[in-house]
Order: structure tokens, then sequence, then C-alpha cells
């Protein structure tokens, strides 16, 4: 009964929350200024968003540091990030994050330097509710708006209820109206970034305007590159420990491939709310000597190069980094046929896409893998030769273009 009383209250709140957002863009429309011509300089750019990674960090934003047209980039976030050129870090005054929380006390500091510095760029990381504030914030000060959809689809679909934002996932159930109120935002922005081919289908076939383009990060393919000896482990999965992740699908798989294979291996890297419950899981399972939990760690390169393969069993990815890392680390990739990710994984080739996402079929492709090694052994060669093309450098001259056509005033 709470349940339900709950939802009565909730959606109606979010769909308000957002009818209260467009009007605020509106007013924004009409009293903002007009957009910056750019011209005879580079952009200052001005960018938020939730960083749990450095990796992901440096990956995205190193890249559009790296631009010639890119003069200078202002964060303000609430992790700590990486130094680069061109690269100041803003953190939100710690007597602010006491009375309002991290996110807000952020987001407030965000308005904050975009109103006093003027930039010429605004973005944000995700939608909810980093790009929403930063498209708003981006006409009140006559910018161009940026929105990086490093989720992809599931950012929006349903209403954001797998977007791991703590609002919008109270709605539990999908609302369609709000999931059209987000797509209409979408198409608000000046440019998304989106990491790969299938998000901008799902976007366009929404409807959504917008105009796209495909960075799906710069790789340092020197920090990332194939073991020279031999494997520790078996398998590995990298990522946050979060709903959408399925990482109990996983454990299931690894349960099933025991009985074939009993001194099977796995490392979990990565931390979040499910951290204990899918430990506990594998507890009963029996795969305490088969799976090891290790949290967070901050060298990536150095757990992949001990692994024979990359396993990823997420709902719905963009192009997930961590993938990218794997295969440019020899890791052939074991990932679900959703999103992004057939960009980067070719069927048989480089790995193996799975087109029906169970326990079973995973197995499947892990006793594949640990049954043939000269089949792994040809998978690892053509993963790393296919995460070549996603080089800094490259990365880097797709942000140039970018900006070079964003110069003239809309």
């Amino acid at each position: 009964m709470k349940t339900e009383m709950f939802r009565f209250v909730i959606h109606p709140a979010i769909r308000l929350f957002l009818r209260v957002y467009r009007g605020c863009m509106v007013i924004a429309d009409r009293l903002g200024p007009k957009k910056k011509t750019v011209e005879g300089r580079g952009f200052y750019i001005l960018l938020t968003g939730q960083f749990y990674s450095a990796n992901w960090v440096l990956a995205h934003l190193r890249p559009l540091a790296f631009s010639p047209l890119c003069e200078k980039i202002r964060i303000v976030s609430s992790y700590p990030v990486p130094e680069l050129p061109n690269l100041e870090v803003i953190h939100p005054p710690v007597a602010l994050a006491r009375i309002f929380g991290s996110t807000v006390a952020r987001l407030m500091m965000f308005v904050a330097v975009a109103i006093k510095t003027r930039p010429d760029v605004v973005g944000g990381f995700h939608l909810l509710l980093n790009g929403m504030l930063a498209s708003l914030v981006a006409r009140a000060v006559g910018a161009r708006s940026l929105y990086f959809c490093v989720g992809g689809p599931a950012e929006v679909l349903d209403g954001g209820l797998l977007s791991e934002n703590r609002l919008f996932e109270k709605l539990r159930r999908p609302d369609p109206k709000v999931e059209q109120s987000l797509l209409k935002i979408v198409s608000t922005f000046d440019a998304v970034i989106t990491m790969g081919s299938g998000a901008v289908r799902f976007f366009q076939e929404k409807g959504v305007t917008a105009g796209f383009h495909i960075i799906s990060g710069g790789l340092d393919l020197k920090s990332f590159s194939p073991r020279s000896g031999p494997a520790d482990f078996d398998l590995i999965f990298v990522g946050r420990l979060v709903p959408i992740k399925r990482v109990d699908v996983l454990l299931e798989a690894v349960r099933l491939v025991k009985s074939k294979f009993p001194d099977i291996s796995a490392r979990v890297v990565g931390d979040g709310p499910l951290f204990q419950p899918l430990t506990e899981m594998s507890r009963r399972l029996g795969l305490e000597a088969n799976i090891q939990f290790v949290g967070y760690q901050s060298d990536i390169a150095s757990w992949l190069k001990r692994a024979k393969f990359f396993v990823l069993t997420s709902v719905s990815e963009g192009l997930s980094l961590a993938m990218m890392e794997a295969m440019a680390s020899g890791l052939p990739a074991i990932v679900p046929d959703t999103g992004d990710l057939g960009d980067l994984v070719k069927d048989h080739v480089n790995g193996y896409l799975v087109r029906e996402p169970s326990a079973k079929s995973y197995a499947g492709c892990i006793s594949e893998l640990l049954t043939d090694p000269d089949q792994l052994s040809r998978f690892s060669r053509s993963a790393r030769a296919s995460a070549e093309r996603y080089s800094i450098a490259h990365a880097s001259g797709q942000w140039t273009r970018i900006l070079e056509s964003k110069r003239q005033a809309a």
C-alpha cells in the first residue's frame, strides 16, 4: 500500500519538476544573451559530472584538452580529477557540501562559475541532472550547450529508471510521459556526444533532432597493452556494482562453467551498493574459491594484464570504457548485444556478442574460450587491433572538427 502511495506521489512530482524546468528553459531562451562567436581563439569550456574513475575522466577529457581549438577547460567536480594541460578543476567549498550535500553543492558551484566567467561552451556528463542544468545555464549565459551521453539510451529510457539518478530511479516503473519529456530535453542541446552509433539510432528513432557526434573516448595505448606472460586468472569484470550491470548473471554463469572447469577463476573489480549482496551471493553459490571481489582499483591496466578475457553482463550500455581498455590489453570481450557494444565487439572475431543475455549463454561463451586456446589467442590479437582505432590522437581530431563547426554563433 505504501509503495502504491509513493508511486502516486513521485510520478506527478517528477512530471511537475520537468514542466517547471521547461518553463525555465523558455524564459532563458527569451531573456538570455545571444550566443557568442568564437573566432581567432580557442574555446573556453565549462563542464561538470559525477566521476568515480580517473581513467574514465582521462579517456573523455584528455582528447578534448589536447585539441588545438580548446583554450581552457574548467570542470566542477566533487571528486579528484587528474591533471591535464589547459584543465582547471574547481571543487565546491567544504562548508557548502556540508550544508547541501556534495551533489547539490557541486551544481550550485557550477552555476556560479558559469555566471561569473561566461564560458563559450557549458556541458554535463549524463543527462540527469548534469546535462539538464548545463542546457539551462548555457542559455542563461549565451553559451553553447553540450551533453555527454555516456550511459546511452538508459539515461532516458522509461523515464530514466536505470540512469542511477537518485531522483528518477524512485519512479520504480516506466513512465512514458517522463521519457518523452527527457527526449525533448535532449533535443535542446547544441551538441550531444555519444559513445557509439546505437545511442544515435535510438535518439533519432525517437525523433530527437540534436546534433549528434560519436566520440567513444581516447585510450592511452601504451598504458593498456597485452600481457607478455601467462595469465593469473581466467576472466575479469570491471565496473560499478549496480543493478544495471547484472553481475548476478555473471555469478550464475561462473557457477555453470564450474561444473566443467572446477578451477575457473574470476576477478570482479569495482565498488558500489551491491558489493556486499554480490559477495554473499557468491558465497551461497559456492564460488568463494573461484571469484574474488577486489573492490575499487586505481591501476586497472595491471589487473587487465593478468586476465585471459573480459566479461560484461549489463542490461544497457554505451560503448563501455572498461571494455575498450580490456580489448586494448588484448582481452577478448564477452558482452551482451546491447547499446553501442557492437561498434567494437565483432561476434566470433574479437569476442562474443551475447544475443540472449542469460547465464547459460554467457557460460557457453566462457567455456568455448577455456576449451580452445588457439581461438582465445586469435580473438586476443583481433581485440587489440580493433581497440587501436580509439587512440587519444584520433579522438582529439574528432573534437577539433566539432569545435570548428561551432565557431560561428547559431
